[in-house]
């Protein structure tokens, strides 16, 4: 029996994966023993149009400790609102940054996030890394000329490129914020939630504003635990650090450079619509459903030889617009609607908590009343036009427009606003069925109720169409969805009536004269209710 040879090639193999093991082992305690320190970050070196940075990962807690706004950079800081945080811009501080201000107001929301949201997530930040001998023109790091000899970042590479390595800020390392100041209040915030139990809510100016948000406020809305809220500290945010001065460099050379970056990561971070917020908000429970029906529902999805229905991005419809509403409108009566039913959608305006996503049972049946609402809404005898083949803008325009046209409500998002919300209150406050409601819209709509609402004889006229400005009157929502409600369902208290009389006269009043539904001016008195529906 002959005896195995081992295989040179084997052992060679063997010897170079050992090796691997023992080089990775030695790796892991070396940067154990390096990572454990609060006075360096691993970094990863970076560059992009000639700036050197340094990209890692901190805690939530290193961060709002060691990360200050960049109003507190030494450049600025004459110019502070010791207040606000923000620059107070003057002759001088224009020419050194144009800075945007702080908002307060959003602190407390986004510590919310932090705390209420399991799936939250920060986008990593920009920051600029000083020392103080580069506020110091006599410091021994610069030269004769003005001219910095070395940078205010201190690496130490780890690999043979310099590539990654190790970032010093130790306590003498001043850091500052340049994108992402407002996640740093919100990060600060989440801090003082969880070491004192609360947090006050602020105006954007940081001037107080009602009740404290508290730790039992979040356990009650949220069913979160004071443990959870503790370990979010060690969470970790990504951190980007560019240096205040490299090597050759003078302090207005430098000035110039971080005051280009600042103003040119806020120039590109534009800020979402309100219809992109709705599009892409998986966590509020009426923008969920009215996505949902704006792609379903016949009346509104897309299809093939028709204009499109909805308008996914602005907040209005043009006049020559061929949509018939907007996703942001489409939630707002969701909202409306469904807010009856779903009251936990929407959390106590008290303590302006923010929403939690619904469970996907409850998301069902909200998608299924809000079709069912618009099943009737399609009844109306306006919208079957459009089936008829009536485009939006003929039903939209006002008569003294270009073209002309019929002046409908219900093709405005403001009307359409309006009625959701009078057709919630009467299905869940005063038990009407929808099918009792569209019943009376139909014939109220048949009638030209929702028609000409810029002219005197309709009783939109001065609610819903400002007659001074001929334009849309978006203030008069709410007393246009208590006509409704009057006209579908009537009332017998006197004093009810009394008021929404007293509100319609002031709405079609001009200077001291009402205008009357026959067109011709008359007392405020004789302005009269419109008949019930029967």
């Amino acid at each position: 029996m002959m005896n195995s040879v081992p295989s040179p090639t084997g052992n060679v193999a063997a010897r170079i994966l050992a090796q691997e093991r023992e080089d990775l082992e030695a790796l892991a305690v070396l940067l154990d023993r390096h990572l454990a320190r609060n006075d360096k970050i691993l970094v990863q070196k970076t560059e992009m149009g000639g700036t050197e940075a340094y990209v890692g990962s901190v805690t939530l807690e290193w961060f709002a400790s060691r990360v200050r706004f960049a109003s507190r950079l030494p450049l600025f800081r004459q110019h502070v609102n010791q207040q606000t945080d923000n620059v107070d811009i003057d002759a001088d501080s224009i020419e050194i940054i144009q800075q945007r201000p702080l908002d307060w107001s959003r602190q407390a929301p986004l510590a919310q996030y932090l705390a209420a949201r399991k799936t939250h997530k920060f986008p990593p930040v920009l920051v600029v890394i000083n020392r103080p001998w580069v506020d110091e023109p006599t410091a021994p790091e610069w030269d004769p000329y003005g001219l910095a000899n070395k940078s205010a970042a201190d690496f130490t590479p780890l690999d043979a490129n310099g590539k990654v390595g190790l970032l010093d800020v130790s306590e003498d390392v001043t850091i500052f914020v340049l994108d992402g100041q407002h996640r740093l209040m919100g990060v600060q915030g989440l801090m003082e939630l969880i070491k004192t139990g609360k947090l006050q809510r602020y105006k954007k100016d940081k001037k107080p504003l009602g009740a404290f948000i508290t730790v039992d406020d979040l356990r009650q809305e949220y069913h979160i635990e004071p443990a959870y809220l503790q370990n979010l500290a060690k969470e970790k945010i990504g951190i980007e650090f560019i240096s205040a001065i490299v090597t050759g460099e003078s302090r207005e050379e430098a000035r110039r450079r971080i005051r280009s970056i600042f103003v040119h990561v806020n120039l590109m971070a534009t800020p979402l619509s309100k219809g992109q917020l709705a599009q892409l908000n998986e966590d509020n429970g009426f923008a969920i459903v009215a996505r949902k029906i704006a792609v379903f529902h016949p009346i509104l999805k897309d299809v093939e030889d028709r204009n499109p229905r909805v308008n996914w991005d602005s907040a209005t419809v043009a006049a020559k617009s061929t949509v018939l509403t907007t996703l942001q409108a489409l939630q707002e009566m969701c909202d409306r609607y469904l807010g009856h039913r779903f009251t936990h959608w929407k959390p106590s305006e008290k303590k302006d908590l923010i929403p939690m996503r619904p469970e996907d049972k409850e998301l069902e049946k909200g998608i299924s009343e809000f079709k069912q609402l618009f099943d009737n809404l399609a009844t109306l005898p306006s919208y079957r036009r459009l089936e008829e083949g009536t485009e939006t803008p003929e039903m939209r325009r006002f008569s003294f427009e270009k073209d002309g046209g019929e002046g409908n409500l219900l093709f405005r998002p403001v009307g359409q606003i309006a009625l959701t919300q009078a057709i919630g209150i009467l299905v869940f406050k005063k038990d009407f069925s929808l099918t009792a409601i569209f019943q009376k819209l139909g014939q109220y709509d048949a009638n030209g109720g929702f028609s000409g609402m810029d002219k005197p004889e309709s009783l939109w006229y001065g609610i819903l169409y400002d007659p001074n400005k001929k334009r849309v009157l978006v203030a008069g929502r709410d007393l246009a969805a208590k006509l409704i409600v009057y006209i579908v369902a009537g009332t017998d208290d006197d004093m009810e009536r009394a008021e929404l009389r007293r509100l319609l006269a002031e709405a079609r009043t001009i200077f001291d004269r009402s205008m009357g539904f026959d067109g011709k001016f008359t007392e405020p008195r004789d302005v009269g209710l419109p008949p019930v529906i029967n």
